[in-house]
């Protein structure tokens, strides 16, 4: 059974970005760790739910996700990954992209750089590394895949029902939230090899997104 870690900094991270990717392989050894809102009952119930439903395990920290956004120590988020994750090597680990997803949450970014540099110093192995890739367009669109990334699938109608049910129904998120408006139905991936190789990637001018709905609606920041 292969075995796959998907690290995030909030509930719902998961599901937005990848949530086709584990609802397409319900025989994989899932496991999901969220790096804040532990303390917030009603998410981490619902995550729970989420969990239950996706046939996956996890855990969820609670690292500061103030509107503040103060930066974490970075050696204090390699220490909730090192300790929550129940392994050390994975068949498959996914994470943020080095800028997230969309402008601007610090969250998304300290998890990244947190995976990458456990990755890089052998504390976190995996057979393959895949970084979530999507976009905003600076803020101007609602979070789309990239159209430079590695992989991009646009999900059947059954799984894309299942992804957007969870949004929606187990995490409770009405229709016209942004997390509802933005659930993608193409998910993007960057396969990355080496810590340069990502950095490069996402630091090159940003490319058109792949648009698959000619989204022009109103974007309102999330609060992650």
């Amino acid at each position: 059974m292969p075995t796959a870690a998907v690290i995030v900094a909030h509930p719902d991270d998961e599901v937005l970005w990848c949530g086709g990717l584990i609802l397409q392989r319900p025989t994989w050894d899932w496991f999901i760790l969220t790096l804040c809102r532990g303390d917030d009952s009603d998410r981490s119930t619902r995550f729970r739910q989420v969990l239950n439903y996706l046939g996956a395990q996890g855990e969820m920290a609670n690292l500061d996700d103030g509107v503040e956004q103060t930066p974490l120590d970075p050696s204090v988020v390699r220490h909730v990954i090192r300790e929550g994750l129940p392994r050390r090597a994975y068949d498959l680990v996914v994470t943020h992209g080095p800028a997230g997803e969309y402008t601007r949450h610090r969250r998304h970014e300290e998890c990244y750089q947190a995976v990458m540099a456990l990755w890089t110093d052998g504390q976190l192995r995996a057979g393959q590394l895949k970084l979530f890739a999507y976009d905003d367009q600076e803020g101007t669109k609602l979070p789309q895949a990239r159209a430079n990334a590695d992989e991009l699938q646009t999900l059947d109608a059954d799984i894309f029902s299942r992804k957007y049910h969870i949004i929606t129904k187990l995490y409770g998120f009405n229709e016209q939230s942004w997390e509802a408006r933005t659930t993608p139905r193409i998910e993007g991936f960057s396969r990355i090899e080496t810590p340069d190789q990502a950095e490069d990637l996402f630091n090159s001018p940003s490319p058109p997104d792949v648009d698959e709905l000619g989204d022009t609606l109103p974007w309102t920041r999330r609060d992650g």
